[in-house]
């Protein structure tokens, strides 16, 4: 079995601080150091997607209108504008062992990292079958939004899944616990 680890938006305006912080953002964080420290070799691919939004548009509706309060389903505060201090990877993510980087929602609403593309235009999806794999690791921010898409998505592509305990944090307990039941009855081994 071939696996990659999927990081999911590990970056500073979803972390404790953000325009859309998450508790226990840096936490996790700093777990998937640590999980990649030891981990690392055994992925071929160790894959991080980031938000990667427009400036001053509201990227197909997904950033609330100016002047409208955003309602945190469809519409959002503004967050992880390329190119600025919340796009960036939060600080205890070492990203040393990553060998791909994806950016999604430039211009569009995008929630899962198959979404996104890599600096050369390469989906994701086709990234992982040019590596062979056949299974991955879901972790990042945030388990009932982004997280949830992503394995949800990695299982539609026919992916083996799995869901690592303590590698990923979400916003609310109970959108969370909605998120992992239904990852969990789509297939995916949350462990």
């Amino acid at each position: 079995m071939t696996r990659a680890l999927i990081v999911v938006d590990v970056q500073n305006d979803f972390v404790e601080g953000g325009s859309l912080g998450v508790v226990g953002g840096k936490d996790v964080a700093t777990a998937i150091t640590a999980h990649l420290a030891v981990h690392a070799q055994e992925y071929a691919v160790v894959a991080a997607s980031r938000d990667w939004h427009n400036a001053g548009e509201t990227n197909g509706g997904h950033f609330a209108e100016p002047g409208d309060e955003p309602d945190f389903a469809t519409t959002w505060p503004v967050h992880c504008v390329s190119g600025e201090h919340g796009s960036e990877y939060a600080p205890e993510l070492d990203t040393t062992d990553v060998t791909v980087h994806v950016v999604k929602g430039m211009g569009e609403p995008a929630y899962s990292a198959f979404e996104g593309v890599t600096s050369s235009g390469e989906r994701l999806v086709d990234v992982l079958h040019a590596a062979g794999v056949t299974s991955v690791d879901v972790t990042g921010i945030a388990t009932d939004h982004c997280v949830r898409a992503t394995a949800l998505d990695a299982r539609a592509a026919g992916f083996d899944v799995r869901l690592p305990h303590g590698l990923h944090a979400g916003v609310a307990p109970d959108t969370s616990a909605a998120a992992l039941e239904e990852m969990a009855a789509a297939g995916v081994e949350v462990r």
